[in-house]
């Protein structure tokens, strides 16, 4: 069993992969750049070209240096962008996770399905935890943790920022804890 995640993971209808360079126009003009998509994020939208080739950095700095990093959600034949997730490692045992949909994407169970991806790399990997912050009143986001095994476990005082709201400052944050199933994990491919 590897403790690597794959760079590239299949569900039913998703391709999750590792970002590359040239994706850096698709993932400005269909969710980085959204005020709307970035209300309750805890990192700042982008108002440039250049700040997403700075997540690219980042995004390849993390594959370069930890079991994985971030993905881009696709749709399952890679044509479309869907947003973005993946697992922030805070050693080889336990990160942190999220996602971010475009707008035009909302609603369809996208977020369920990737966040699903993302528990079974867990599995996969045997990370013993993996956990998510949500803002208390990002209901939708607290929904879709709760469909994919998250339980709620504790509020953080003042434990993130959410740059994009007019009160920027560190708030109270929710935190969702998943336990490894028993069940393997479902994807044909890793």
């Amino acid at each position: 069993m590897s403790r690597s995640c794959p760079r590239e993971y299949t569900t039913e209808r998703l391709l999750l992969r590792q970002p590359r360079g040239d994706d850096a126009p698709r993932i400005f003009s269909e969710y980085a750049g959204d005020p709307a998509v970035g209300k309750f994020l805890a990192w700042p939208i982008h108002r440039s070209l250049g700040d997403t080739n700075e997540f690219l950095a980042f995004s390849d700095s993390e594959w370069a240096t930890r079991p994985g990093g971030p993905y881009l959600i696709f749709t399952r034949d890679g044509s479309t962008l869907l947003g973005s997730t993946g697992l922030a490692f805070e050693s080889g045992e336990r990160a942190s996770t999220g996602y971010v949909i475009a707008k035009r994407h909302w609603g369809n169970g996208i977020a369920t399905e990737a966040l699903g991806a993302i528990t079974e790399i867990a599995a996969r990997i045997r990370l013993a935890g993996l956990y998510a912050l949500c803002h208390p009143d990002n209901i939708a986001s607290q929904k879709v943790l709760e469909k994919n095994g998250f339980r709620l476990t504790r509020t953080v005082e003042k434990g993130c920022p959410f740059p994009n709201q007019p009160n920027p400052d560190p708030r109270d944050v929710l935190c969702f804890e998943w336990t490894r199933r028993a069940s393997r994990p479902s994807s044909r491919d890793g």
